[in-house]
């Protein structure tokens, strides 16, 4: 069984017909010239920032450190407002948290005291599903990301990768329109990190999912994104923007090797090697 068929029987939200590719006519986020400032700092984290999601899209963002690419997560997350400007998501202003999206952090948000089965579960749980329902489903989904041999281990017991596997798994098990994905792979060696990379391909394809999602990697960025956005700093703002003109699904790993991959690297690291001086 293919990864796409895996997550339906799996329970992940999906639909009848594969996705095509973003949607032409409906935004699922909107950042309306967005600027953030700390603390009425006259330094802006963000300066007027512009970006339109359509629903459907795998945008990812690239950047140096320190250049935004978490904070703007956090403005379409609403665990940040701005300091002037907008952010709406399915035309409705974020003033609040944002109940539309899966936030998978740098940093795991694993409960220490619950296993990685109910870790993975809680979306669940918060749903009113039935334990040993939510369980099995759990179980299947920690099987498909490669740590359902840890299902009765605690995070402590977790290596950085299979932590962020569970947290993968937590968020496929939400019903969140959005995914939000702030370099979930980064602790995960490279074969496995590929994997996972063709996963969210799969995931998308099954469910036609939203995905924001920051990396470090631009060949990753290229691999994954509909279009990538290159960040710059000093203030954080929009640089460069491309779209990857090969559709999904994607082979991630074969996809690397095109001449199509070749040319949108060599254009788009050129213009992040500049962030990188300024």
């Amino acid at each position: 069984m293919n990864d796409s068929l895996r997550l339906k029987s799996a329970g992940v939200p999906g639909q009848d017909q594969p996705a095509t590719g973003p949607s032409e006519h409906e935004v699922a986020i909107s950042l309306d010239d967005v600027s953030l400032r700390f603390g009425g700092s006259s330094t802006a984290v963000l300066d007027h920032i512009d970006l339109t999601v359509m629903k459907g899209e795998i945008l990812v963002v690239i950047g140096p450190s320190g250049c935004g690419k978490s904070t703007m997560l956090n403005l379409v997350s609403g665990t940040l407002q701005p300091t002037s400007g907008s952010v709406t998501c399915f035309g409705s202003p974020v003033s609040g948290l944002n109940h539309n999206v899966a936030y998978m952090t740098q940093k795991d948000t694993l409960l220490p005291w619950r296993t990685a089965l109910d870790n993975a579960a809680m979306p669940l749980e918060l749903k009113g599903m039935a334990r040993a329902e939510r369980r099995a489903r759990a179980r299947e989904i920690l099987d498909l990301v490669g740590v359902g041999h840890a299902a009765g281990q605690r995070p402590h017991q977790l290596s950085g990768g299979m932590r962020s596997r569970v947290s993968l798994a937590r968020a496929l098990l939400s019903d969140a329109a959005i995914f939000l994905m702030d370099e979930p792979f980064s602790a995960i060696d490279a074969l496995q990190r590929v994997r996972l990379q063709q996963m969210l391909v799969d995931l998308w394809a099954a469910t036609s999912k939203t995905m924001i999602y920051v990396t470090h990697d631009l060949e990753e960025a290229i691999a994954l994104g509909h279009r990538v956005i290159v960040m710059g700093r000093n203030p954080g703002r929009i640089a460069v923007e491309r779209t990857v003109p090969v559709a999904h699904p994607r082979n991630v790993a074969l996809f690397r090797n095109t001449d199509e991959a070749h040319d949108r690297y060599s254009e788009l690291w050129e213009s992040l090697e500049r962030q990188f001086d300024s």
